[in-house]
């Protein structure tokens, strides 16, 4: 897997040399009263480049990924996706309309640590929803793409059975399927195998790195899953107090890391 150069000393933005941007954050600010969660963020993320983020709990690396979908909303900076301002209108100047936010928004899919299905729904039908309600794709056009995505996770079978009939790695990789039905161009991951047995992860873990290795979706993930990182990761990027605190190949990273802090880190999730 091919790595990428980053920016790693915080006096610049962590990019990619990848190419064009699929994801561009500039001076991103987000805080909870007085907890600054998101300090003066700069982040680059190419097209079909995969990132894992990485770092303690409270760092904030989920609410790069709550940003991006919109489920919180910065206080100030700018977020792109691809060529769009995420929080304004296309001049890049003027506060988005929920209008504008819903239609850049659109381009985005997201799979958390619970996998928020509807109960009363059966695992296709939860595919189906977003492509037909949203995007305006005919039922048949749908369903067929659901079944696909079913197959690829392993779960045609279960095409017609509801949540509450399936496993929780099952489930899982139902949500996994689901946001894949809109065609993303970028994939946010949060720690989506934290709720699972461990019996269950590899399954979920298989999907992802499947999803990896077809090179076409860029994927932002969080995880605690070093082997998974280290192997489909084309970049980690550590964080901690809301700031990058370094991001380079998954090697560099694990092996060679700048920081004490991230040696520490990866000293306990590693002998956890």
């Amino acid at each position: 897997m091919s790595g990428s150069d980053t920016s790693t000393n915080g006096s610049g933005p962590a990019v990619s040399d990848k190419g064009a941007a699929a994801v561009t954050m500039r001076g991103v600010n987000k805080a909870f009263g007085d907890n600054v969660v998101l300090d003066e963020l700069d982040m680059d993320v190419a097209a079909g480049e995969r990132v894992v983020i990485i770092g303690p709990s409270g760092s904030g690396k989920t609410t790069i990924l709550r940003v991006i979908m919109t489920l919180e909303r910065i206080d100030s900076g700018s977020i792109t996706i691809g060529d769009d301002p995420l929080y304004h209108m296309p001049d890049g100047t003027t506060p988005a309309n929920e209008k504008r936010i819903r239609e850049v928004r659109s381009h985005i899919g997201m799979v958390f640590q619970h996998f928020n299905l509807f109960p009363h729904m059966s695992a296709l039908e939860n595919i189906m929803l977003a492509p037909v309600k949203v995007h305006g794709v005919s039922r048949d056009e749908a369903e067929q793409r659901g079944l696909d995505l079913l197959e690829m996770v392993g779960l045609r079978q279960h095409a017609n059975h509801t949540p509450g009939q399936l496993s929780g790695g099952q489930k899982q990789r139902v949500a996994i399927a689901r946001s894949l039905a809109t065609r993303p161009a970028v994939m946010l991951f949060d720690e989506v195998t934290s709720a699972l047995d461990p019996e269950l992860v590899g399954d979920v873990l298989a999907v992802l790195k499947e999803i990896a290795e077809e090179g076409e979706t860029t994927m932002m993930l969080v995880t605690h899953e070093m082997g998974f990182a280290r192997e489909v990761a084309d970049r980690v990027v550590m964080f901690d107090h809301g700031k990058i605190l370094e991001s380079g190949t998954p090697q560099q990273i694990m092996q060679e890391p700048e920081h004490e802090r991230t040696r520490s880190f990866l000293q306990a999730v590693l002998d956890h």
